[in-house]
């Protein structure tokens, strides 16, 4: 073991650690220990290296790929063993294991995935859950899955759960019994400075990250790491710094998931020659980068989610929680006392969050679904959940995994398709294109197209157009020229200049590949190529997965879409397709960016006639009567419709008065529609009428609730069709309809609109669904009014606001007797000097 590591301070956990996993089969064990303290790499060697471990494997769950092939490739080192023999990795689609392997680093889906294989886990003698405190979905539910699998088969497997920020109370109590092991570590004092309030606000963050670097650089030898939310935000502070006459002592990198191996270990290695290492939060954890003194941070994260409401992923920036900031400072005290910058005012601090919302309340949770009705898990609310999902939000992804045929829709049990789905190691849809193109005979171009999908652009930046080399002609699918771009660079052996010079990132052309190859092992057969596909064909491949996200242009001059559920989103200016009256996106986003918009990616065109094919039972023409907001009336329309969404409309004759009736109702009571003379007038005749009912339910008067409501405006809408011909109508004798005679004269009599006051003028009255009846008048107008003055046969009091001569309240009484007893005498001396000219008795 090299000297170097044996200094780290998790080496004082040594002891405990042995102690904890020697006193019983099946240890549970929690560890907190600050950044840089060498956990993610030392544990997993003291298991192996001091016989902890058994004959087992000790894997490592981390929650990202660039993470898991850094860590095992430093631990190989340390071991003095080539990667891939007894220290490997393993991520999506990419693996350096062998039968040698004792140590083995792997994404959080991994495991998961081997769970539906061998459910006993056999040859694992350990699993180390590292920066739990992230709480990626995978994390949580490989976690949860681990537990059970060790109280029923597997009692000696232990479980290891990592971070330097965990709320260790909870996942105590979760975990229990287990046991909690602590290293205080020895990193150096790190000085945090804020931004002032002002300028945190104004500048851009590569701005002002570039001008705090040149600050922080001054008396500092040592690494500068500066934190930027993506590549977009990386790539123009190093622009930013570059521009620097100070910079030209520096090496400028970049550090995110994007990059190739090569370059993301030229950001970590050692360096004699300062570097400023600007980085994703890939570095805020478990990658440790010796000699860095200072850091940056813009206190943001690029943070995908899933909005439940409108079913579409979202890629926003936000602000970082207080614990991502304290493990983003950390990184500045590793090897010698440090500084932070934060570029963000102190003040806000305390404002931003303590933790980061789990991702199983902000995730599509449709894969992790499956992967658990797969496992034998058929009541999902049953499970074992360190943090119940969003309820909407499960219902959603079983929705999806029902439309898929995954999972049967009456006992939500997975189907033979689900079992074959889940056996792809990609999302839902992505499996269901390709079991759909098997069935077509064209599997290997969507092996491509998914791979290409799936990876980093392969026209350098994300989101950017294909250049015109690639478009031929009328398009069909704003995916048609990823494949030719991909034949295109691997025409010319991916060579980076030349893919270079056609607007081509060979890099993400040759990872798409070997990912297109991996995606087709799970296939039985080979197929037709690219150039072979018909636009139908395509069309329907691509709907089999993605039928949710069929959309339908608001109109031709428009790129707005309307989409199933009430969803809205729009087409980019750049798609080959934004004339198509009908499309289906592959991918629905929410991206903010200046302004927050849902933009639909990756499109292509469909026709009516193949939605209908494909699904039957979700594809109806329906003949009603229909709401048409723009002309503000009701047409007879005849419709074809897609689950929820309308595909085409045209207008069928004239209404049915009733059915017109009853949606004029229906948008006058939403608020759409204003009934000019529908006054307050006749609010306070429903409310007399509904006052007198509660106070005299001996008179049996015919009280309107909400139902009754619906009716009368329905009856005053009768014979109407169009807002025009209900805009101007008294309701008047709908209303006086409810009652007979005899009620309305009793209405009038116990519970009257007005009373009569001494003086000759009337109060009016005001009544309430839950106060008092009240009336208000001037003081001089209540003489000779001795008393409270009474409704519905004596029964119920008037509250009475006594007003001064300018119409201001100076007492509220339902004891008017009282008032002028006591009160009156002393208002009386007052008034009569503020108001000289009024009478006063």
């Amino acid at each position: 073991m090299p000297p170097s590591a044996e200094r780290l301070p998790i080496y004082e956990l040594r002891p405990a650690l042995a102690s904890a996993l020697q006193q019983g089969r099946g240890a549970r064990i929690v560890i907190e220990a600050p950044t840089g303290s060498g956990k993610s790499t030392q544990i997993p060697r003291m298991m192996i290296n001091d016989g902890l471990a058994g004959d087992g494997q000790v894997v490592v769950l981390q929650p990202r790929r660039l993470a898991a092939r850094m860590l095992a490739r430093r631990v190989a080192q340390e071991q003095g063993c080539r990667l891939g023999d007894e220290v490997g990795y393993q991520v999506r689609f990419e693996k350096a294991v062998s039968a040698k392997t004792r140590i083995r680093y792997v994404t959080e889906g991994i495991l998961l995935r081997e769970l539906l294989l061998d459910p006993k886990l056999t040859g694992i003698s350990a699993i180390i859950f590292d920066e739990f405190h992230e709480r990626h979905l995978y994390g949580d539910i490989t976690l949860a899955r681990c537990l059970d699998v060790q109280a029923t088969d597997r009692p000696d497997l232990s479980l290891l759960v990592m971070s330097a920020t965990l709320e260790t109370a909870r996942l105590q109590d979760y975990m229990a019994p287990c046991e909690i092991l602590r290293s205080e570590g020895r990193t150096f004092p790190v000085t945090i400075s804020y931004s002032p309030p002002k300028v945190a606000l104004k500048e851009e963050p590569w701005h002002h990250a570039a001008r705090v670097c040149g600050e922080a650089i001054r008396g500092n030898d040592g690494h500068v790491l500066i934190f930027m939310p993506g590549s977009y935000e990386i790539w123009k502070t190093i622009e930013e710094v570059r521009r620097q006459k100070w910079a030209r002592d520096f090496d400028v990198v970049p550090l995110h998931g994007e990059l190739s191996v090569a370059d993301q270990d030229r950001a970590v290695e050692e360096s004699a020659r300062r570097r400023i290492i600007v980085s994703t939060n890939v570095a805020e954890t478990s990658l440790t980068i010796d000699g860095v003194t200072a850091v940056i941070d813009s206190g943001l994260a690029r943070m995908a989610g899933f909005d439940v409401n409108r079913g579409i992923n979202t890629l926003t920036i936000e602000r970082i929680s207080q614990a991502s900031a304290q493990q983003r400072a950390g990184r500045a005290g590793r090897t010698a006392p440090g500084i932070c910058h934060r570029l963000w005012s102190e003040a806000t601090h305390s404002r931003r969050p303590m933790q980061e919302l789990p991702e199983v309340l902000r995730m599509d949770l449709a894969e992790v679904a499956l992967t658990l009705k797969a496992g034998g898990i058929t009541d999902l609310d049953a499970f074992r959940w360190l943090e119940k999902p969003d309820a909407k939000g499960l219902a959603q992804a079983l929705e999806l995994l029902r439309q898929l045929g995954a999972i049967d829709p009456q006992t939500g049990v997975i189907t033979p398709l689900g079992a074959v789905l889940v056996r792809h190691p990609v999302h839902p849809r992505h499996a269901r294109v390709l079991v759909a193109a098997e069935e077509a005979g064209c599997v290997e171009p969507f092996a491509l197209l998914l791979a290409l999908m799936q990876g980093r652009s392969i026209f350098g930046k994300s989101g950017a157009a294909p250049p015109d080399e690639f478009v031929h002609g009328d398009e069909f699918s704003d995916l048609l020229p990823l494949l030719r771009a991909w034949e295109i660079a691997r025409a010319v052996n991916f060579d980076r200049d030349e893919c270079q010079r056609r607007g081509l990132n060979a890099l993400a052309a040759r990872e798409a590949g070997q990912l297109a190859n991996q995606l087709l092992r799970q296939s039985r057969a080979r197929s037709a190529g690219a150039d072979d596909l018909t636009h139908e064909t395509f069309a329907k491949v691509i709907l089999t997965g993605f039928s949710d996200q069929l959309a339908r242009r608001t109109n031709q001059g428009s790129l707005a879409c309307d989409l199933p559920g009430g969803r809205r989103g729009s087409l980019q200016k750049e798609s080959l397709v934004r004339k198509a009256p009908l499309v289906v996106a592959t991918e629905v986003r929410e991206v903010e960016g200046r302004e927050v918009q849902v933009l639909l990616n990756g499109v292509t065109a469909v026709e009516e006639m193949w939605i209908e094919e494909l699904f039957p039972d979700d594809y109806r023409v329906v003949n009603e009567a229909l709401w048409d907001e723009p002309n503000r009336r009701v047409m007879q329309k005849e419709q074809t419709v897609f689950r929820d969404l309308v595909l085409s409309s045209r207008q069928s004759g004239e209404p049915d008065r009733a059915a017109a009736a009853a949606i004029l109702a229906r948008e006058v009571q939403a608020g759409n529609l204003t009934l000019k003379e529908w006054d307050d007038s006749v609010e306070q005749w429903i409310t007399r009428l509904n006052c007198l009912a509660r106070w005299m339910p001996d008179l049996e008067m015919p009280a309107l609730g909400p139902e009754d409501r619906a009716f009368i405006i329905e009856q005053f809408c009768h014979g109407a069709v169009t807002y025009k011909d209900i805009k101007d109508k008294s309701p008047w004798n709908t209303l006086r309809g409810w009652l007979s005679a005899q009620q309305a004269r009793w209405l009038d009599q116990y519970a009257p609109e007005r009373l009569p006051l001494p003086g000759g003028r009337h109060a009016k009255v005001t009544y309430t669904d839950t106060g008092d009846p009240f009336i208000a008048a001037r003081i001089q107008d209540l003489y000779g009014l001795e008393t409270t003055p009474l409704l519905a046969s004596g029964r119920i009091p008037v509250l009475v606001h006594i007003l001064a001569p300018s119409h201001r309240p100076i007492q509220i009484t339902r004891d008017l007797a009282g008032f002028w007893k006591n009160q009156y005498p002393k208002f009386k001396i007052e008034l009569q000097r503020k108001y000289p000219r009024h009478v006063w008795k």
